[in-house]
């Protein structure tokens, strides 16, 4: 009898390149959230300017005219520190959701904002302005953190959990807080609760479009039973 050798296990060399496929991406999602962050920032130095006059372009419920703030709201905000608050994770979740694809979050981003600004369209309180990103800010974190239960990736779900532990309970504190005072100008609860709505419908429309991922088997590399003597 005489035994050959088995092929050496590919597993090491196709997670090297999964590993390094990862690594060109940083870069354009760094590039594309940066320049976003810019955006906002530009436009609130000229929102400040004009004396916070660009905030009649916000979601104003249940109107016509409101209609067009589901698209500029998330681009204005009512102050520095309102802006602040928003920026530092609209940076992080967006660059982790850009990293997984141009497209992928690009369709997560664009879900999530029509969402949460329909929401505050109908659900919002009325003779109000709503403005601020913050509604993009719940759908991006809920999408992160619902993205790894739908692909059963215990990555992700620990991902998500070190994202709600650092960003959770500030942001379920700001929620109880808005919701006492929603008739204040401005802040809308309505577009934190329908963001997180979105961020888990896209996060489960991405898992269903990505399909079971199941790991392929290399036939040259399984050894092979005998089929005869």
């Amino acid at each position: 009898m005489s035994s050959l050798p088995l092929p050496s296990d590919p597993a090491p060399v196709a997670k090297a390149k999964d590993s390094s496929s990862l690594m060109p991406a940083v870069k354009p999602a760094a590039i594309t959230v940066g320049a976003f962050a810019v955006v906002l920032v530009v436009v609130q130095v000229v929102n400040a300017l004009m004396s916070y006059k660009l905030g009649q372009y916000g979601i104003v419920s249940r109107t016509g005219s409101g209609l067009l703030g589901i698209v500029t709201a998330p681009f204005l905000h009512g102050s520095w520190g309102h802006l602040l608050s928003n920026l530092v994770p609209l940076v992080v979740f967006g660059f982790l959701i850009m990293v997984g694809g141009v497209r992928q979050f690009v369709a997560v981003t664009i879900l999530v904002w029509l969402i949460s600004g329909f929401g505050v369209w109908l659900f919002g309180p009325s003779n109000a302005v709503t403005v601020g990103a913050s509604g993009l800010v719940f759908g991006w974190l809920a999408y992160l953190v619902a993205r790894g239960v739908f692909n059963r990736s215990v990555g992700q779900i620990l991902l998500g959990v070190l994202l709600l532990a650092i960003w959770g309970g500030i942001f379920w504190t700001g929620i109880i807080s808005v919701a006492l005072s929603a008739g204040e100008t401005g802040i809308s609860w309505q577009g934190h609760l329908f963001g997180a709505i979105g961020g888990v419908l896209a996060a489960f429309l991405v898992a269903k479009a990505d399909g079971p991922r199941r790991p392929k088997v290399n036939p040259a590399a399984a050894p092979q039973l005998p089929t005869g003597f």
